[in-house]
């Protein structure tokens, strides 16, 4: 299922992997950059499938149970 208005073209996500890492205090090893690569596009397939997911108007947020 494809997302509205969703970007057609795939991100460079090796080029994300090597800004974010620095950002989030990681240092990336180069031989971990393909398996980190994989990862995202499997997140990315994940996020699409949930954010495609129709949801009525009158659905409600799942409240918060806090112990």
């Amino acid at each position: 299922m494809a997302i509205p208005d969703a970007p057609t073209t795939e991100p460079d996500l090796a080029a994300y992997a090597a800004a974010a890492a620095p950002v989030l205090g990681l240092a990336l090893d180069p031989a971990w950059i393909e398996p980190v690569v994989a990862n995202l596009r499997v997140l990315r397939a994940a996020a699409d499938l949930v954010a495609a997911f129709p949801l009525p108007d009158e659905a409600e947020a799942a409240p918060v149970f806090e112990a």
